[in-house]
């Protein structure tokens, strides 16, 4: 212990730069963890969906009809966002989509902050949905 003490006191900056480093990635793993709990891959949202999960597409009614997933539900993200959102279950499985994962991701938080228990964001949105070639519905 003695000489664990004195490499500290003759390499403080190597201590110091070490601690921060710690401190950084703590940071880093922390925001991710607080991100990634409600966003799903795409083979994750077909778990989900194949357990019973209710789709909401938040795009425009017109992006919805040139194609969404099967039983989606098209729900603007400004009513999911508002004081009283159009679902009643909250103890509801809910997967949330739009076209790239940011809408979707904005309206799995408004629902998660209004008392609904289980909400997702699909990752990437459509966009990887169609990537992953999985199978949309006009």
């Amino acid at each position: 212990m003695e000489r664990l003490v004195e490499f500290a006191q003759n390499n403080l900056f190597l201590v110091l730069a070490l601690l921060a480093t710690w401190s950084a990635v703590m940071f880093y793993e922390i925001k991710l963890k607080s991100r990634g709990l409600f966003q799903v891959s795409s083979a994750d949202a077909l778990r989900i969906i194949n357990k019973g999960a209710m789709i909401i597409d938040v795009r425009p009614a017109e992006a919805f009809g040139n194609g969404h997933i099967v039983n989606a539900r098209n729900i603007a993200l400004e009513a999911l966002q508002s004081d009283r959102p159009p679902l009643k279950r909250k103890n509801k499985v809910l997967l949330t989509v739009c076209e790239n994962g940011i809408n979707s991701g904005k309206a799995a938080s408004s629902l998660r902050k209004a008392g609904f228990e289980s909400v997702f964001s699909l990752k990437g949105g459509l966009t990887q949905w169609r990537a992953e070639n999985l199978p949309l519905v006009k």
